[in-house]
Parts: C-alpha cells; structure tokens; sequence
C-alpha cells in the first residue's frame, strides 16, 4: 500500500509514495550494513562537519519545510517554523559535545590500565509519529550518527513528505550512502526487519499498544530498545501558584501542537483554595484561543491530523458527558471542513470514563479539584502512565514536594514539559523505558565496554 499524505485543513489528499517491496527493504538492509563498517572509523571531528551541514542546510529552509509540515498533519506555521528552528540547534548541540559525551573513562583497578570505552553497535531502527514528524526524528539521528552508529527511519505513513525530506537532508550534507536512510516500510514487515542481523536495535516513539509489540519482537530477537510512549502528565497548581502567571502557560501546556504531543499537560489538578479561580480563568483563555488554518499567522490550534483522530477524541468526550462530566467550552467536533476539534474544558469527570482514564490526544482539559498537594501529587500518581508532570507554586517547599513525589521521567517546575537536548527525557511504567537526548541517552546504543590491561 502506499503512504498517503493528507491535509487535514481541507481532507485532501496531497501526494502518495510507494511503500518498499521486499527487495527495496534488503538494499536499504545491506546499504546500511555496508555504510557502518565504514561509518564506525570516521572521527567526531569528521561526523560533526556532516552534522553542523545538515544544521545549516535545514536552517536555511525554515519556511518552506515549516509549510510542508503544516500541510501534512496540521501544525501552526510558527509551532513549525518553531520545530524547524529546535532541529538545526540539536544537531549542533550533538556535533559539539558528542565526543565529550562519549570519551572513554579511566577507572582504578590493580591492572596498569582499565575503564571504559563507548563503541558503536549498528544500524538503529527508529519507528517515528507524525506529531513532531522532524523533531522526533532528528533526536534520534543526531546522537546516534555522532556515537558512530547508522540510522534507518520508518516513519509514520502520513508524513510522507516530511520523511523523504530527512532522508534527502542527510545526503546532501554529504553523509555516505546508507548511514541515514528514509524508509517506506509497511507495518507488516516491520516484524522482519527488526529481526535481521543486520538491526543492532530499534527506537519507537509511539503508542503503548505499537511499543509493547515492537518490545516483543525485539527481546525474542535479543535486540535493545528504547520506547517512549503514551502519557497523561498532570499540571499540578498548589496552593502558592501565581495564577497571572499559570494561566498562559496551562493554556499553552494543553494546546501546543493542537494538543497531540505526549508531555502535553492533560489532566489540570488544582488545589481546593485556588480551584474557583483558577477555573473560571483558565476556561476563559481557552474558549479565546483562536482555531483555524494552520498557516494563519493568527491561529493557534490548527486541525487534528486526521479524521480518525478528530472522532476517537470526540467519543472519548462523549463518553465523559454520559458519566457525568461537563464541558465550560468546547466539547464538540467543528462543523465545516477539515479535522477541527475546538479547546475543551472537562470538569466533574469520572476517573472510570474514557475521558478520565485514557490519554486524550487533542485539545482537551480535564481539571480535578483535591483538598491539598498531598492529595494533588496521589492523583497525579494515580495513573498507568509515567512520561511527564509540572508543578506551578512560589513556595519553595511545595516544588520539592512534588518533584519529588511526582512519579514521572520529568518533573517541571513553573515551566511547561519540553524536550531539551541537554536533558534525558523519557518516562517510567506504561510510558516506556530508556532515554533519550543527553549523556544518558546517546549512550542507550552504544557497547558500554570494559578495558582491562595487566
């Protein structure tokens, strides 16, 4: 089947591309089997010119690759224009400190010599979304090309153009043949491929339900992963928050990205003694955050990637309602063309239903009211997901109590969740395992090997 694009602005369909018959999928095997021999003897200082090229080349194209992302699943032009930007500041980032990162560490022992060295294992299968369909994508690249691996991308089948563009990107920076490579693969034969000798491991950014079957195949075949998946992060205002200041930011930590990002703030829990206020404000700010054509200047939630998607949300707030929960504004899809959903706020709602125990991937808001911190951090706690959380208060004491109490990968505190190149990021319990971006996670696919010499 090919890999359709559709602007969910209109429900048209853009382009397709032909997916990889089984002789396309063993010459990119053997491409990237060959390019690694070679790959895993070039310098830092050789991988980081490829890598600081491919900085410049995707910074000087900032609004047309913007605009192709809009196009394709939805995002403003400047949330965009915006991921465009963080893509070319990562790969510099990596082209800089990759080689500290990895440096061989000395330990003592009763040899004359011994410690630690950091080698490169293969080719890195990485099975990406479409949310932040460059983003995503070049977290993964630009840490594991620098640690001396090769990367092969099976991207998510409605970004297509987005895909071939990173592929495309890489060689004309001039990185060899085969060491990043844009692949059409079809779910089913993903199974293959990661079975292939060939594969030293896979990295999937995705749902729970794609990570528990890409985990499965990987471990019968004895294969590292890293997954990161679903979350339900809680944005937790404590009795100290500034509201002026936390209400822009819990608006912004609900919608960025027309609510479809994974660390996205999702369920707002709120202390009794601010609750009222904090309501009726926030409930406000988002009935007034403007819906429309992504590539308007003047928009802020742009359609939901796909009518698929617009629909599950929608039933997922249908059911909430039947259970009891009330929507402040929003609650419906948008009439008209395109897969709009508007800014919604749910309050009442039954940690049963849908609405209170799934991830809702859209711009929808769940507040809970809960007597004091204590009981905001249990319920924030009180889910099978584990990726991120934020705590908003002046009061130095609550920060502490929440960020340590917070049972996450990330803990934020009076800032939104964000992906930083210098921090680990990745979740606990159903929200995966490993980590990516940092010291820590350019060193999930390396051989961590011990040198020991008499």
């Amino acid at each position: 089947m090919p890999f359709v694009a559709t602007n969910p602005t209109t429900g048209e369909v853009i382009a397709t591309y032909p997916s990889l018959d089984p002789a396309g999928i063993e010459n990119v095997l053997d491409s990237s089997h060959r390019a690694f021999e070679a790959w895993r003897h070039t310098s830092f200082a050789e991988r980081a010119l490829f890598l600081n090229r491919a900085a410049e080349l995707i910074e000087s194209e900032v609004p047309v690759v913007a605009a192709m992302m809009s196009r394709e699943m939805g995002k403003t032009f400047a949330a965009a224009k915006g991921e465009v930007a963080k893509c070319g500041m990562t790969m510099r980032y990596y082209a800089e400190h990759a080689e500290a990162m990895l440096a061989s560490e000395s330990i003592a022992t009763s040899g004359s010599a011994s410690g630690i060295r950091f080698d490169p294992i293969g080719a890195v299968l990485a099975i990406m979304p479409w949310n932040f369909p460059l983003w995503q994508a070049v977290r993964f690249a630009a840490p594991t090309l620098m640690a001396g691996n090769v990367g092969i991308l099976k991207h998510a089948p409605n970004v297509p153009a987005c895909a071939e563009y990173l592929g495309m990107l890489f060689r004309r920076a001039g990185f060899p043949e085969g060491v990043f490579q844009n692949a059409f693969i079809e779910v089913e034969d993903i199974e293959g491929v990661i079975a292939d000798p060939r594969i030293a491991a896979v990295t999937l950014t995705g749902s729970e339900r794609a990570g528990r079957s890409v985990a499965e195949i990987a471990g019968r075949n004895l294969k590292k992963c890293v997954l990161e998946l679903g979350g339900s992060d809680a944005f937790i205002i404590a009795d100290s928050a500034n509201l002026d200041d936390v209400i822009p930011f819990a608006v912004t930590a609900r919608v960025q990205n027309n609510g479809q990002s994974c660390i996205a703030s999702k369920r707002f829990i709120v202390v009794a003694s601010r609750a009222e206020e904090f309501t009726t404000r926030f409930v406000e700010a988002m009935a007034a955050v403007v819906v429309g054509n992504p590539l308007d200047p003047s928009t802020v939630v742009g359609p939901l990637v796909s009518a698929a998607q617009r629909d599950g949300l929608a039933a997922q707030v249908n059911d909430g309602i039947k259970n009891g929960a009330r929507a402040l504004t929003g609650g419906a899809p948008l009439d008209g063309p395109g897969f709009f959903y508007p800014p919604t706020v749910l309050v009442d709602v039954d940690l049963a239903s849908r609405a209170g125990c799934e991830e809702l991937f859209g711009p929808v808001a769940v507040v809970h009211v809960v007597p004091d911190l204590p009981a905001a951090i249990a319920l924030a706690n009180a889910t099978p997901w584990g990726l991120g959380g934020s705590i908003w208060a002046t009061d130095q004491a609550e920060v502490d109590a929440a960020i340590s109490g917070i049972e996450a990968g990330m803990v934020f505190a009076n800032a939104v969740v964000a992906s930083l190149p210098e921090l680990p990021f990745g979740g606990i319990k159903n929200s995966g395992f490993g980590r990516e971006l940092s010291a820590y996670g350019i060193k999930e696919f390396v051989n961590v090997k011990t040198f020991y010499q008499s």
